[in-house]
């Protein structure tokens, strides 16, 4: 058993931006990780950029652009914060504390690119590599406080909480609270208590329970799953924002080409060398929000019974490719495809959660004690559908916000009540499970997401998936109960919760919405 001031469960931008604040008002902080590379998440792999101050712009102009992109469903004084406070916060805490190395002009002034349904550019970057550069440098700077206590390799399981875990009956009757979690050490296979007088999740988003995405294989939902059985309220599941444009190619998955790209001048185009988006929405062509972008591609490859279309990067003529987006030159480099002379062939993928769980302006659930950042929390910031590269924005925001409002709301957790909380109950015959069954599970889990849920949805299609997933469902939790617990199983457990919950958003939502579309 080990306590806290703080339980963070999450490494990315959100986590440690939440661990920093909190950890600067004196408060002992833990981060759990459940990657050995700390610096693994969905923070690492954003490489477009973080939205910041353009000429012509201001707090209400990025606001209109937030909530435009968002089909108006946003959550209006989440996405007014937002707007007003968060460039200031990359300037003081990125750009002057942490010292990110963002890229400038020849005279000295950040450079800003553009994206999709930016009115203006606006967005600062590190070339194709900002989410990894931010990332890192965090990491190193939080590294320095002797109060902040890093502790990879360990899955999250469940928040314990007093009315679920307690073993003192009169605990049941009184206010949830949360207490801590169990986690897995994936070194010892040892399952330990963590407590701490706030829980913060910040576990990232739920684009590895479909079968194509940018997200690394972490990405399972593990925060929104946890709160689900905890009791917390989780809205706006059925908002999945699908990327346009992930490489096609059969030797690399996951890898994201990024939509400033197009920002600076590349076109999509079909098999047949068609520039298509202008039949999709003549105004704004290939910088139109990102979910008509993507359903138009699908329905392109539906059209030419291709498995992909093009960028074509030839209309980029005032940009030196190789030298602006190394990281993207070099991977395609690496498979044969030379980015400053050949078309790259895309096709969209499961990318960004914008729905979660509830919270308010200082990230509180509806459990007294827990509190949720980054993509695990609905904070109502993107509404229907996510302006580009707003995201990293609210994760640093809200983790310094919510960082900081902890310190002066803590509830210590009393060491009786600590006491009562039984340790793990492993199965008294632990069976191990052959990890092809696992492996199996999940695809199908993926596969259903992916064809019933997925970029164009019908009633007859999400009918399917909860009958389809309902059934794995039984299967899933008798294999959870009985078997060796591994992160595999916590992932696969939490993966069909969290589909389940989308699917049932979406089947409720007749309304095609941003990017729920009903078909």
């Amino acid at each position: 058993m080990r306590y806290f001031d703080v339980l963070i469960i999450g490494s990315g931008v959100a986590g440690l931006s939440a661990a920093l604040t909190a950890a600067e008002q004196g408060l002992e902080v833990c981060v759990l990780s459940k990657e050995e590379r700390f610096e693994e998440s969905n923070s690492y792999y954003a490489q477009g950029g973080i939205v910041y101050k353009g000429e012509n712009d201001s707090p209400s102009v990025l606001e209109k652009d937030i909530i435009t992109a968002g089909d108006n469903a946003n959550y209006v004084a989440a996405v007014r914060m937002i707007a007003s406070e968060g460039p200031d916060l990359v300037k003081e805490y990125l750009i002057d504390k942490i010292g990110i190395p963002f890229c400038r002009d020849d005279s000295g002034d950040l450079d800003r690119t553009q994206e999709a349904a930016h009115s203006v550019r606006r967005i600062v970057h590190v070339k194709d590599e900002t989410g990894k550069a931010i990332e890192t440098h965090f990491f190193e700077y939080v590294k320095r406080f002797r109060n902040i206590h890093l502790i990879g390799h360990h899955s999250a399981i469940d928040i314990i909480t007093n009315c679920h875990h307690s073993s003192d009956f009169q605990e049941k009757y009184r206010e949830p609270r949360a207490l801590g979690v169990y986690a897995l050490d994936g070194i010892s296979g040892e399952v330990k208590a963590f407590f701490a007088n706030a829980v913060i999740l910040a576990t990232g988003g739920v684009g590895n329970i479909f079968l194509h995405t940018s997200n690394p294989v972490g990405a399972m939902g593990d925060g929104v799953a946890m709160a689900y059985r905890a009791g917390a309220n989780i809205i706006n599941a059925e908002y999945v924002q699908f990327h346009p444009t992930i490489l096609y190619h059969r030797d690399i998955k996951r890898f994201l080409i990024s939509e400033s790209l197009r920002g600076e001048g590349a076109k999509l185009m079909n098999r047949k060398g068609d520039y298509f988006m202008r039949r999709y929405n003549s105004d704004l062509k290939d910088l139109a929000p990102r979910d008509e972008v993507a359903r138009a591609i699908y329905r392109e490859i539906e059209i030419e019974g291709d498995g992909f279309v093009f960028l074509d990067t030839s209309n980029m003529n005032d940009v030196d490719i190789a030298e602006r987006f190394p990281g993207i030159y070099a991977r395609c480099m690496e498979v044969g495809i030379d980015i400053t002379k050949d078309a790259i062939p895309v096709v969209p993928a499961a990318h960004y959660f914008c729905g979660g769980i509830k919270v308010d302006l200082n990230g509180r659930t509806s459990i007294p004690s827990l509190y949720a950042i980054g993509e695990s929390a609905c904070t109502g910031v993107h509404g229907a559908n996510r302006l580009a590269s707003v995201s990293l924005l609210e994760a640093l925001v809200y983790g310094l916000r919510v960082g900081r409002y902890v310190s002066g709301k803590l509830k210590p957790v009393k060491k009786s009540l600590m006491r009562s909380i039984p340790s793990w109950i492993y199965p008294d015959d632990e069976e191990e499970f052959d990890p092809l069954l696992i492996s199996n599970d999940l695809l199908t889990i993926q596969m259903t997401m992916w064809n019933y849920a997925g970029i164009i949805r019908t009633r007859r299609r999400l009918l399917r998936a909860m009958s389809d997933l309902s059934y794995l469902s039984h299967r899933i939790e008798r294999f959870y109960k009985t078997a060796r617990i591994s992160r595999d199983i916590i992932e696969l457990r939490n993966a069909i919760l969290v589909g389940g919950v989308i699917v049932k958003s979406a089947f409720g939502n007749k309304k095609s919405i941003g990017c729920h579309f009903i078909r």
